[in-house]
């Protein structure tokens, strides 16, 4: 289901008509500072997916407002736990990417990625909100639940930090990211899901508390969760290689997709009662499914869309704070009825 990152094709994309949508930008730069050239890689698509989602509008997707709130209160607090063992340049990379949603950075950015999700309002025409901070961190590296985990046991993985003081009981603005490290086996992970979000049980947690999952597939299965950095062993010599990832790090820049994935999902439908797809909310199509796979104009039937590439090779399709770049999925916007990204062509 999503609250999931689904790797399972989606029925409701049956026919999509191919045209460009861009999300409007105030910017004058198109590509950022340095040199950059626009590419459309063509790969195969990601492994555990059948789907043949084109960029662009369709009548068929029947995204609707269930009546349930929205993260519209500012700003929205995100409560990290590393959990496992995380070297500092990983932990700083994920910052500044989280950083980068409300903060200012050459066209297109993560902040102008992050305005199609504060299109989305609750039934008092309250928007998500555009400011998100990172409001605190516990670091889990004793593996204090092993290393092998459940969805509920990452449930208790927040009990934990919660309950001990680490972390604050946030029931307005927080929200909690709990990563996982690459010797860290979660229940589906690789197999159906690269990542989820749900809300915590009281009779776990004591709280209903919104919270995402997302691990690092670079030890376990890049090619299934760090797509387009990494492809498919049966693609073989000579077959399509994969994209050089921005930061140089497989696994994390891979996470970093799955992770604004899975935020612009908490952040349009926290409690799994408000903007999502589909008759049945144990497994809603969600905003971020809309557009799995999509990262620029002309996406779809094995192209991931037009993409950029710096002088040493390395494709990313948004700027953030740092002089960093990212490159991060499209997301589905409810003005265009279709799925928007700050870095298309028109």
């Amino acid at each position: 289901m999503s609250p999931l990152y689904l790797l399972l094709p989606l029925s409701v994309l049956l026919i999509l008509r191919t045209h460009v949508q861009a999300t409007p930008s105030s910017s004058s730069s198109r590509f950022g500072p340095g040199s950059a050239s626009v590419h459309n890689p063509k790969l195969p698509p990601p492994p555990l997916s059948s789907s043949k989602k084109f960029e662009g509008s369709s009548d068929l997707v029947n995204l609707r407002y269930h009546m349930g709130p929205v993260l519209s209160s500012s700003p929205i607090n995100i409560y990290i736990i590393w959990y496992g063992k995380w070297a500092l340049p990983q932990k700083i990379l994920i910052k500044h990417f989280l950083s980068s949603i409300s903060s200012d950075a050459p066209s297109p950015s993560v902040s102008e990625w992050w305005r199609t999700v504060s299109l989305y309002t609750d039934q008092t025409g309250a928007n998500v909100s555009r400011s998100v901070v990172v409001a605190g961190e516990y670091s889990n590296h004793r593996y204090s639940l092993g290393t092998q985990l459940t969805r509920l046991s990452i449930q208790q993985v927040i009990a934990s930090a919660v309950n001990s003081g680490s972390l604050p009981v946030d029931h307005r603005n927080g929200i909690y990211l709990i990563l996982t490290s690459g010797d860290v086996i979660v229940q589906d992970f690789c197999r159906a899901v690269c990542g989820f979000h749900y809300f915590t049980f009281p009779s776990m947690v004591g709280y209903t508390l919104p919270y995402a999952w997302v691990g690092n597939s670079g030890e376990q299965c890049p090619e299934v969760c760090a797509y387009p950095f990494a492809v498919p062993g049966y693609i073989g010599r000579g077959g399509t290689a994969a994209l050089s990832p921005p930061n140089g790090d497989v696994g994390v820049d891979g996470m970093i997709s799955v992770i604004g994935h899975e935020l612009a999902e908490m952040s349009s439908n926290p409690l799994v009662n408000a903007w999502y797809a589909g008759e049945d909310p144990t497994a809603p199509t969600e905003i971020g499914d809309l557009c799995e796979g999509l990262y620029g104009s002309g996406g779809g039937g094995g192209y991931i869309g037009a993409v950029m590439k710096d002088r040493e090779g390395r494709s990313y399709n948004l700027n953030g704070g740092n002089g960093r770049r990212f490159l991060v999925q499209w997301l589905w916007s409810p003005v265009l009825k279709a799925c928007a990204g700050p870095n298309a062509l028109d």
